[in-house]
């Protein structure tokens, strides 16, 4: 019987042991290590092939082969051990991770619409009820639409009404108002009627306190045809209030100017807080401004492609972070703009 060389002895007994310590292997970090120990660059198997060229010449390919064969063997016995491991874990954790579908469920966190939003769609709901559509201008104007065609040239006292901020290029601002929406609107329908809301955001430079911002909401009304009067706007202004509030709240209507209307005037609802009776929020006058209201000035008329011996039509502006504040005593217009999330979840 001829003797094994040496080497081919060891090399089965290595494999013998491995497979061995190979059995006993339950989780993959003692997988890896013993891959490194056994197949790794330096490891017994994987020297035999860096140092075959020190054996004989004639034993050189028995070595090489059986060399060859146990580390096939080897890493066979580690795919096989591999999956083993892999599908013991999955087991393991589908057992320390189940379900109990009988608990009950988690309500998710949802978001919701900021306070500004849900006011100016309930505003946008009311008015698509009296037949008013809706309009959209932009935020950069030119001084032609937001003062001069509105019935205020460049020497107009009125100016200094609006802290503008002017932007780069002659003649351009940030929106004071949303105004200059009525001109695109009537431009867009004369000679027709034309019933529009003109939502919008507004700059002004302006010190900022609990009830200014530099930026803020505004809305448009306008209503344009043959026939309309004071009392007409009245009456749609008085409509929207009840509905917007309350079907009892009074309003009542003071003298005021703005130059695009003619006549003007300020729209004030009993204060909320004290019933008209006169409190801190309404400065004891018992009323609570909300906007600005009169009949569009013929200049305006005409610059908006209507006729004004021929139409009429009033406009009326206002403010849906004012009304927020006091449909939901709110005392600080800034919180609108905080992204504090205990205010902004306040709100559904």
């Amino acid at each position: 019987m001829i003797e094994k060389p040496m080497i081919i002895q060891e090399l089965e007994e290595i494999q013998d042991t491995a497979l061995e310590a190979l059995k006993k292997i339950e989780n993959e970090e003692a997988l890896q290590n013993w891959r490194r120990d056994i197949l790794g660059r330096s490891s017994a198997v994987m020297s035999v092939f860096s140092n075959i060229s020190q054996h004989p010449k004639e034993l050189r390919p028995l070595i090489g082969q059986v060399a060859n064969q146990v580390k096939q063997t080897l890493e066979t016995a580690l795919l096989d051990r591999s999956e083993i491991v892999k599908e013991a874990a999955i087991l393991q954790k589908l057992q320390d991770e189940k379900l109990d579908v009988t608990l009950p469920g988690r309500r998710p966190v949802t978001g919701r619409y900021h306070p500004v939003s849900t006011v100016l769609r309930r505003i946008y709901a009311i008015f698509a009820d009296m037949g008013f559509q809706v309009h959209r201008s932009r935020d950069v104007e030119s001084d032609l639409f937001n003062f001069e065609l509105l019935n205020i040239p460049a020497y107009h006292p009125a100016r200094d009404m609006w802290d503008t901020f002017y932007v780069e290029g002659e003649g351009v601002v940030l929106k004071t108002h949303t105004s200059p929406g009525q001109i695109y609107a009537m431009r867009k329908n004369a000679p027709k009627p034309t019933r529009a809301i003109l939502p919008g955001m507004c700059y002004r430079y302006e010190q900022i306190s609990a009830r200014s911002e530099i930026q803020f909401n505004q809305l448009e009304v306008i209503a344009v045809g043959k026939n309309i009067t004071f009392g007409d706007m009245k009456g749609t202004l008085n409509g929207f209030v009840r509905r917007l509030f309350d079907k009892d709240v009074r309003t009542r209507l003071r003298p005021s100017y703005f130059p695009f209307t003619e006549p003007s005037a300020e729209m004030d609802v009993e204060c909320f807080v004290c019933g008209g009776k006169g409190c801190s929020v309404c400065k004891g006058s018992g009323w609570l401004e909300i906007m600005g209201c009169g009949m569009m000035h013929p200049v305006v008329l005409q610059n908006g492609g209507y006729d004004p011996t021929i139409y009429s039509g009033f406009a009326a502006g206002m403010g849906p972070e004012r009304i927020s504040m006091l449909l939901h005593k709110i005392e600080d217009i800034r919180y609108f703009w905080g992204n504090d999330i205990r205010f902004l979840e306040q709100f559904r």
